[in-house]
C-alpha cells in the first residue's frame, strides 16, 4: 500500500525528533562507541559535543561540574583516573601558571615552584596509559619547557567570533581541519584605555567583557572551550579512529 506524503512527512519528523532525544540523553550507542576522558573540564561543553556522537564520555576536574549532567562528571584530580581503560583523553589542564603572559610575575619563588607543578602535571598527562591523547593550552611555556605544539588553532577556524590562541599536543590523533573559516578583519575587538599603564589597548571582545566578573567567574568564562572547537573534536577525531578501527579489525 502507498503511503501519502503527508503520512511520510509524519514519519520523517517522528524520526527527528528520536533523533534528537537520543542525543539529549547521551548520543546514539554504536558499536564502536568510546571511552573518552575528558581531563580537567567542568563545563562539559566538550564532553557534551563527545555524548552527540554516542561516545561514553566524562568530564573531570577537583571543581564539581557545572554542567547539566553530573552522572557524567568525576570530581577527582583527574591523575587518579589516567588507568582506568580510556580509549581517548582531552585534556584542558589550568594555564594559570603556564602562559607567557604570567611570565612578568616569575621573580616571586612561589610562582615559579607553581610553574613547576604544572609542567609536571603536564608531563603526566602526556605520558599517560591512553592510546589517543589530545592536550590543549595558551601560548606558553609547555613548548619550551617540554616540546612545541604539534598545531595552533583560533575559534574562528571554526565558526565562532573569537580570538584566542591555542595550542594543542597530540597523540596519535590528526590535526584538527577548519570547518567554518571567518575572515580575522570581521572579528569584534574592545579598544579602551589602560590608565594604569596609560595606553591604549585592543583585546577581543569576548575576552573585555570578562573582565568585570568575579575572579571564579572570569576564570570559567575565559578558559571554557569555543563551542566550534569542541565540535571539531568530536566529530573529527572519533569519526577518524572509528574509520582506523575499521581498517585495522
Amino acid at each position: 500500500m502507498k503511503r501519502s506524503v503527508s503520512s511520510i512527512l509524519k514519519l520523517k519528523a517522528k524520526a527527528i525528533v528520536i533523533r534528537q532525544k537520543q542525543l539529549f540523553l547521551g548520543g546514539i550507542p554504536t558499536s564502536e562507541q568510546l571511552r573518552i576522558l575528558v581531563a580537567c573540564e567542568e563545563s562539559q561543553t566538550v564532553t557534551m559535543a563527545l555524548r552527540s556522537q554516542g561516545h561514553e564520555a566524562y568530564s573531570c576536574d577537583i571543581l564539581p561540574t557545572t554542567g547539566k549532567h553530573p552522572e557524567w562528571h568525576i570530581q577527582d584530580d583527574v591523575l587518579n583516573q589516567l588507568d582506568k581503560g580510556w580509549d581517548m583523553m582531552i585534556a584542558f589542564p589550568p594555564c594559570t601558571y603556564l602562559t607567557v603572559s604570567g611570565n612578568a610575575w616569575m621573580h616571586d619563588p612561589e610562582r615559579q615552584k607553581e610553574r613547576r607543578k604544572a609542567l609536571a602535571i603536564i608531563r603526566k598527562l602526556m605520558k599517560a596509559p591512553i592510546d589517543k591523547i589530545a592536550i590543549e593550552n595558551p601560548i606558553g611555556v609547555i613548548s619550551t619547557a617540554i616540546r612545541k605544539p604539534d598545531q595552533i588553532i583560533q575559534p574562528y577556524f571554526f565558526g565562532d567570533n573569537a580570538k584566542k590562541s591555542t595550542c594543542l599536543w597530540l597523540k596519535n590523533l590528526p590535526l584538527l581541519e577548519p570547518t567554518d573559516m571567518l575572515d580575522e578583519d570581521q572579528l569584534e575587538y574592545k579598544h579602551w584605555y589602560d590608565k594604569k599603564k596609560k595606553r591604549w589597548r585592543r583585546q577581543p571582545l569576548w575576552y573585555y567583557k570578562a573582565r568585570d566578573l568575579s575572579d571564579e567567574e572570569r576564570r570559567r568564562v575565559r578558559s571554557k572551550t569555543f563551542q566550534g572547537i569542541a565540535d571539531a573534536m568530536a566529530d573529527q577525531w572519533t569519526a577518524k579512529q572509528q574509520v582506523n578501527n575499521r581498517k585495522t579489525a
